[in-house]
């Protein structure tokens, strides 16, 4: 397995994180989660939109450009033997002396990792998944909005925990902000449907403001779905009709149960083709990506 280094591809053995490398000592640095449709990255201009805002805000000089990219990570599929990929893109604010650094980062650090991902799975929704509730709080963002930084020790702590609780393997834990409001999963947000309306926490409840997150909001809005962001109960989560997870790797993954840390389980009424909102944003979403793939291939 190869990455990208700096725009270098190096065997991933052979790679080294400087040990003064801020990312490496304080984590400071951010980094992006996408797939591959077609062989091209799905929907890169938002996700490095994102990345070079959270980079502006904490100081870091890198301004990505979007063809580079695209090239580099063309370079680093073919060399993996990827048809399609998982794709991260990290920033690591670079190497300073010890002490915490004041002034901007202007010789941050590239990495780019991709390996093999399995083809989309068509039309058919994925598999159901389980909704496990934690006890551990979704700490608040250290600024205005949460970045997608290296510092990821709370949604560490939320993974123990989901294993600890005994939930089934494939289960997703979902934390509460520090009001109980519910915030989102581990590594997704989280929406419910209930009377034919839309429901999903905002940014309020320190979430990220994820990629997928806002692609669905706009289906929604396209196919007259009503939407409603706030910060919400959890009693408002276990009294819904559906409910589905979003990252930008398993698109919509639908919920068919909710289990609370004492091993209640509530049942969902609609689950996955038989809920009709999440087959439709589901579908949307495929066209989505479905045009993406019809774009790559073109000559």
């Amino acid at each position: 397995m190869h990455l990208s280094v700096n725009g270098t591809l190096i065997p991933d053995t052979q790679a080294v994180v400087p040990f003064y490398d801020h990312g490496f000592l304080y984590g400071i640095g951010l980094f992006e989660t996408f797939r591959t449709y077609g062989g091209r990255p799905f929907r890169l201009d938002l996700h490095l939109r994102r990345l070079a805002e959270g980079c502006r805000s904490i100081g870091i000089v890198y301004e990505p450009d979007e063809n580079e990219l695209r090239q580099r990570i063309t370079r680093l599929m073919e060399k993996n033997g990827c048809a399609e990929a998982y794709v991260r893109l990290s920033v690591s604010a670079g190497e300073q002396p010890l002490g915490l650094h004041t002034g901007d980062y202007d010789k941050p650090n590239e990495w780019i990792f991709a390996k093999p991902l399995a083809p989309a799975a068509g039309e058919a929704c994925n598999p159901p998944r389980t909704l496990q509730l934690l006890r551990t709080r979704r700490n608040s963002p250290e600024g205005d909005v949460r970045l997608k930084s290296f510092h990821y020790l709370n949604n560490w702590l939320a993974k123990r925990e989901l294993r600890e609780l005994g939930a089934p393997g494939s289960a997703e834990g979902v934390m509460t902000d520090a009001r109980g409001a519910v915030a989102e999963g581990i590594v997704s947000n989280i929406f419910w449907v209930r009377d034919g309306k839309l429901f999903t926490p905002d940014l309020s409840t320190g979430i990220l403001p994820g990629v997928t997150r806002g692609l669905v909001l706009e289906l929604a809005q396209e196919l007259g779905v009503a939407a409603e962001q706030g910060a919400f109960g959890l009693e408002e989560l276990l009294g819904s009709d559906e409910a589905f997870l979003t990252n930008s790797i398993q698109e919509i993954v639908p919920v068919d149960r909710i289990r609370e840390p004492d091993g209640r389980e509530t049942p969902l009424p609609a689950v996955g083709e038989d809920a009709p909102v999440t087959r439709a944003l589901h579908r949307a979403y495929r066209c989505l990506t479905e045009r993406e793939m019809a774009h790559g291939n073109r000559p």
